[in-house]
């Protein structure tokens, strides 16, 4: 009986729920549980007032497998956060019971934690189950203790609740993550104390009856920033990259491939690099998100900077290439893309002149060496330069 676990994703699993762990005096309760099935692994905790379940899908070699659960002391969750905190997050746990000891094995240390086998813990799959199943009252109202929300803040991510009355619990989802929170008894000041929305409601009926009716938090006036700034939010990066990815497609579709060409290829260039940097982030957030956050904020930080040719120009030179051929290289082909090509402003030109000819409009254009007008085809051409000992 064992899995294999990215280390940073067992990290998260500790992470995630060792704040619902009850307190050392309740030992059934004072740890985290390591819960496996057929697909997946999951760490449990618990304190009676929150319930916190992350899990992890298993690999393809350890899926099938019978089920196991232990808990791992609470004592010992630190022990096993700083250990897995010391490798790199691409590393590979195997996480396995050998007779009264939970095994840890990484690529260099293994770590031994004596546990109680046997030990009964709460039915959590039921528990949530039927909170999930527990119909939805008209005008459900809880009152929900403000400690126990910030133990929420461990997932790191934007969560979906469900609530349903008064008195039951309530339901978080969010990204391999379900949890549940049960409601207090409420207060004996202000709204709190009230059992229904309508009762609280009407303590701030005098204050709310102000101002204006048609006013919603979505049209709050945001700071603009001054100039361009990159996101460090996750999401909004991704959605920053896959619509790069459609507009960029769509530009090229749109672009005379015959007329301008270099547009084109700088269409296709920047679709291909959103489309392989928005795969990338992905397959990192997978398997690290922490690291894939940080990345995104250095990122921003850099390109906040201004300074991309410096950066990649010291990173090209760490990484072993030569940067100075790369732009020996460039400057070549665009000395001998100068000399033998017409400029892209006359190819852009000579097309805005076709359209305002087919299109009726009157005007004349002296003559030059960068536009003529083709007379067989009826069309503005821009035209290539003359070779230096051809010209007068």
């Amino acid at each position: 009986m064992s899995v294999t676990i990215n280390a940073h994703q067992l990290g998260l699993l500790l992470d995630k729920t060792s704040a619902h762990m009850r307190d050392i005096d309740d030992e059934p309760l004072h740890g985290i549980r390591l819960d496996v099935d057929a697909r997946y692994l999951y760490a449990v905790a618990t304190d009676a007032y929150t319930l916190a379940v992350a899990r992890y899908g298993l690999n393809r070699g350890d899926a099938d497998q019978e089920p196991f659960a232990v808990t791992l002391p609470g004592e010992q969750v630190n022990t096993v956060r700083e250990w897995v905190r010391a490798m790199k997050g691409a590393a590979w746990v195997t996480v396995s019971l050998a007779k009264d000891r939970l095994v840890f094995e990484g690529p260099r240390t293994d770590l031994n934690i004596a546990v109680t086998l046997g030990e009964e813990y709460p039915d959590w799959r039921s528990l949530l189950r039927r909170i999930a199943s527990q119909t939805v009252e008209e005008v459900p109202f809880p009152a929900l203790n403000s400690d126990f929300l910030q133990r929420w803040a461990s997932t790191e991510q934007s969560l979906r609740t469900r609530i349903t009355a008064d008195r039951k619990a309530v339901l978080f989802f969010g990204e391999n993550f379900i949890g549940a929170q049960m409601p207090s008894t409420g207060g004996s000041i202000g709204p709190a104390k009230d059992q229904t929305f309508n009762a609280a409601h009407d303590q701030w009926l005098w204050t709310l009856a102000a101002g204006s009716a048609d006013v919603d938090m979505a049209a709050l006036p945001k700071p603009e920033p001054s100039r361009y700034e990159a996101t460090r939010d996750i999401s909004e990066t991704a959605a920053n990259l896959l619509r790069g990815v459609l507009d960029s497609t769509s530009n090229a579709f749109n672009c005379d491939f015959d007329g301008d060409r270099d547009a084109w290829f700088a269409h296709i260039r920047s679709g291909v690099s959103d489309w392989m940097a928005y795969r990338f982030l992905d397959a990192l957030h997978q398997v690290d998100p922490r690291a894939a956050q940080q990345v995104v904020n250095d990122t921003a930080e850099q390109l906040d900077s201004g300074e991309l040719g410096e950066w990649a120009w010291d990173m090209a030179e760490e990484s072993g290439f030569n940067p100075q051929k790369w732009n020996d290289d460039h400057e070549a082909r665009i000395a001998k893309q100068m000399a033998e090509e017409p400029r892209k402003w006359a190819v852009r030109l000579a097309l805005a002149l076709t359209d305002a000819k087919n299109a009726g409009i009157n005007f004349r254009v002296d003559d030059n060496q960068f536009v003529a007008l083709d007379t067989e085809s009826g069309e503005w051409k821009a035209v290539a330069p003359k070779p230096a000992d051809a010209t007068v």
